[in-house]
């Protein structure tokens, strides 16, 4: 009876499989299901490509590796070859890498490629030889690897708004960068595409201001005096005066245009002078922050009333005593 060869119970998400048997008889059935490809590998590089139908191995369908070994059926001793089956169908895979932008902001994207095997001979000598990929698990690894590391070479050249704000140009950028990668393994990208993204606490804080239309150095200027005030807060025997003196140093340099218009359009809050200490006091407050002292409400003016000649409040059309019109 002659030797089957045969890809049985293939998975919906299986890519490749090996023939177990290395052992290759004379006159041995090939069978290639549709959507199928069987290559005959030997010394890690692919040879001859079977396609979809059963065939019977004989020198006459073998010319590859029959002139490569000077292999003819038909002695005693079997043909000795691995026989690699490869899947031409559609996959789907997640993906998911951890780039840096120009600005060295961290950034975690993630998302799904759909690759399909164009080319079996050149697939198998690049992955499943080159590789040594001879599963599904492994494929899906040096794929996805793969891919990684495209996206992160890409992403590494956008800054954090662009990468966040032109993400569909980001997304093509990747692909084309991948595709043409793939290409040289046998692999045809079908689809790839961008389905989240982030980055750390602080470069989002940034990304907000920076999306408010404040420039990116005014940015810079308050962290850095953000980070300065939780350092001498933070640091043993560091008093307030040194943090007066540094932060204004920062927070005082020429604001861009965007900022200050948002800074003028704040009202301005009204001091008032302490009856006790002289110290500066916010206008409408109760007690002085400096000696607590009492800070009495401040005595509205007043003029006599032409019928009474009692005090009426500035400004009062009535007098409160007898009702005079003012």
């Amino acid at each position: 009876m002659p030797q089957v060869i045969e890809w049985r119970g293939a998975g919906p998400d299986d890519v490749v499989w090996r023939y177990p048997v290395e052992q290759i008889t004379t006159g041995a059935q090939l069978i290639v299901h549709e959507f199928e490809a069987a290559v005959f590998l030997r010394d890690g590089k692919a040879y001859d490509v079977f396609g979809p139908g059963r065939h019977t191995l004989t020198t006459l369908n073998l010319p590859i590796i029959q002139k490569a070994y000077g292999i003819f059926f038909g002695g005693k001793d079997p043909f000795t070859a691995i026989v690699i089956y490869v899947s031409t169908k559609q996959f789907a895979g997640k993906w998911g890498a951890k780039a840096q932008t120009t600005e060295l902001a961290p950034l975690m994207v993630h998302g799904t490629a759909w690759f399909r095997i164009k080319d079996p001979n050149l697939f198998v000598n690049e992955v499943v030889g080159g590789q040594g990929a001879y599963t599904t698990g492994q494929v899906d690894d040096f794929i996805r690897g793969f891919i990684n590391e495209r996206v992160i070479d890409v992403m590494s050249k956008y800054d954090l708004t662009t990468a966040f704000t032109q993400l569909d140009k980001a997304s093509t950028d990747v692909k084309v960068n991948i595709n043409d990668a793939l290409t040289r393994l046998g692999t045809d990208l079908v689809d790839f595409k961008f389905e989240g993204i982030d980055t750390s606490d602080q470069f989002r804080d940034r990304l907000f201001w920076i999306k408010q239309h404040a420039a990116t150095s005014d940015v810079l200027r308050m962290e850095t005096a953000k980070d300065i005030g939780q350092s001498l807060s933070g640091s043993s025997g560091a008093g307030l005066g040194s943090g007066m003196v540094l932060i204004p140093q920062v927070m005082n340099a020429p604001m861009q245009q965007p900022m200050m218009q948002q800074s003028m359009m704040q009202p301005q809050v009204g001091l008032v002078s302490c009856p006790k200490c002289g110290g500066q006091v916010q206008q409408g407050a109760r007690f002085c922050p400096n000696c607590g002292a009492t800070m009495a409400p401040p005595t509205p003016a007043t003029t006599p009333c032409p019928n009474c000649g009692k005090p009426v409040t500035v400004g009062a059309k009535f007098c409160p005593e007898c009702g005079q019109k003012i």
